[in-house]
């Protein structure tokens, strides 16, 4: 079992920087975990912002965020990173931290990951 817990969440100004942190818990390190960010805002889906593969060699981004967002990891600290520049008032959502063993092809699809976290809140202000 892995527990997951987003941190770094808050409301910033638009064009603003927030960097949300995803730590590992539980019985199996994450090392060997795809890891992935998702959001959800209000009244949509839920949708796939970034991935990562267990060794960083592979990194997949949503269109909506490239060249904005970075994601990373520190398997040694059991913590992935979503950095955020840029921010938009569309980037607006609750962001949540998913895990899977292994590699999906699939890593864009929230059914591949078996884990989540509790989601923490980004607010874009215009």
């Amino acid at each position: 079992q892995v527990q997951l817990i987003e941190s770094g969440g808050g409301l910033v100004q638009a064009g603003g920087s927030l960097r949300l942190s995803c730590a590992a818990s539980g019985r199996t390190f994450i090392s060997s975990y795809t890891m992935g960010w998702f959001r959800q805002g209000t009244g949509k889906e839920r949708e796939f912002i970034a991935a990562i593969s267990w060794t960083g060699g592979s990194i997949y981004y949503a269109d909506s965020v490239k060249g904005r967002f970075t994601i990373s990891r520190v398997n040694a600290k059991n913590t992935v990173y979503l950095q955020m520049n840029n921010l938009k008032p569309e980037d607006t959502a609750v962001y949540y931290c998913a895990a899977v063993s292994g590699w999906s092809t699939n890593y864009y699809k929230s059914d591949q990951f078996a884990y989540w976290g509790q989601g923490t809140q980004v607010t874009v202000s215009s």
